[in-house]
């Protein structure tokens, strides 16, 4: 049975989107099944941003075939970890969370790393450089969930 483990950000169209591409990119797909999804359905069923599609590309990997997805309840039955980019996008899993065995899923995303930071932050409103930023940060946390995972 494979591990499943959900990214989730605001839309889904920044954040969470690189978060998937780049731990697919380092976990063994027989065991480790990766998603992402937003926590607002603004953006269902588009692509991710093009700045993250941008900054994914420059490192080899190809997200641009993402779809946006909002973020459900019965994302707890499916998933067995449920990473939040900040504290809001936490606290809006968590009021969907049905018992103490949801909440035991969800964790920061920044948690998994001793990076200084607690959250990644949302960079849809600012340049190219913060995509790059985010795309480091994400790259460490995920570096070690793929260890713990492999």
């Amino acid at each position: 049975m494979k591990t499943k483990v959900l990214m989730v950000c605001l839309g889904n169209i920044c954040r969470s989107p690189l978060a998937e591409g780049i731990l697919k990119s380092k976990v063994d797909s027989s065991k480790v099944f990766v998603d992402s999804a937003g926590t607002a359905g603004y953006h269902v069923g588009n692509p991710p941003d093009e700045r993250s599609i941008a900054v994914a590309r420059k490192y080899g990997l190809d997200i641009s075939m993402q779809k946006c997805r909002r973020f459900s309840a019965t994302d707890f039955q499916e998933f067995d970890y449920i990473y939040a980019m900040d504290r809001s996008n936490f606290s809006n899993i968590m009021k969907l969370a049905n018992g103490i065995q949801d909440e035991k899923k969800v964790k920061l995303l920044l948690d998994e790393v001793d990076f200084g930071l607690t959250e990644v932050p949302d960079p849809y409103y600012g340049g190219s450089d913060g995509f790059e930023k985010v795309y480091e940060m994400v790259d460490l946390a995920c570096e070690a969930i793929a260890k713990r995972l492999n």
